[in-house]
């Protein structure tokens, strides 16, 4: 029987119940793949971080209830959270090596920065089928990176959607709806990828590497406040720098205990 620390942290929240939560397990070694999934799948959160200590650096992965993913930012910063607070690790910068590279989180008192790579998107026509799923008949812009991007008038038109998630799959399942903010955020968003399991994400990293982009270039500014408009809600400060996305957030945790890990 393995022991197995347990760490549930809410992300991009400075108080339980906020943000995005993730379940954190440290590993001592790589466990199977299908190990990996089935402790994801017990622990039914959107993601789960499992992370890896050696001493060419910390290998970090991420697991939906339904498949291994390649990019999580509310989940990285849960695991850097656990590495800072209740690891006791020494720095103020954590590189993690991801299926994305190596990903950085730095610490500034309760702040926590996710230096991620940007996504560019690219204006494409949405297929008609994503529009009538989410109920939505008319938009500003549409553009197609990691997910689609939806751009509508306001942030009620964001918060008033309510998607027809079986609808959504199995055909084009992953989508920000974003618009402009109004006197204290420069944009607010909503994200649905219910083809790995989630289907709204409460505050979601990824899909920031590609608003942040393109909010920069269309706001004409480099450094905006974001909010994530879902039922729970989160905060990020947000920051362009060249080909790199800059993401802050604080994270709170919510509950740590031990995985009794009995395989046959």
């Amino acid at each position: 029987m393995q022991e197995i620390d347990f760490y549930l942290v809410d992300a991009f929240s400075d108080a339980s119940f906020g943000g995005n939560p993730a379940a954190v397990c440290p590993l001592k070694a790589w466990l199977p793949d299908e190990t990996l999934l089935r402790m994801a799948q017990q622990h039914n959160q959107s993601e789960t971080a499992f992370f890896v200590c050696h001493k060419g650096g910390i290998e970090l992965r991420w697991f939906t209830t339904l498949t291994e993913v390649n990019l999580c930012g509310h989940a990285t910063l849960a695991a850097a959270y656990v590495l800072f607070n209740e690891l006791g690790y020494p720095d103020s910068r954590i590189h993690f090596d991801t299926a994305s590279g190596r990903l950085t989180v730095s610490r500034e008192g309760e702040w926590m920065t996710l230096n991620f790579p940007a996504c560019p998107t690219q204006a494409q026509t949405p297929p008609p089928e994503l529009l009538s799923a989410l109920g939505i008949g008319e938009y500003v812009d549409a553009r197609k990176g990691r997910a689609w991007v939806l751009v509508l008038e306001n942030r009620q038109q964001v918060e008033a959607v309510t998607p027809n998630i079986s609808a959504m799959t199995p055909g084009e399942h992953k989508v920000a709806v974003t618009a402009r903010g109004d006197a204290e955020y420069d944009f607010v968003s909503r994200f649905f990828s219910p083809g790995v399991g989630v289907w709204e994400d409460p505050v979601t990293g990824s899909s920031h590497t590609m608003l942040i982009p393109y909010w920069s270039h269309t706001l004409g500014k480099t450094r905006m406040l974001a909010r994530q408009v879902s039922s729970r809600g989160g905060d990020l400060r947000c920051e362009l720098s060249g080909d790199r996305v800059l993401m802050s957030g604080k994270a709170s945790l919510y509950l740590k205990g031990t995985v009794f890990l009995r395989e046959c």
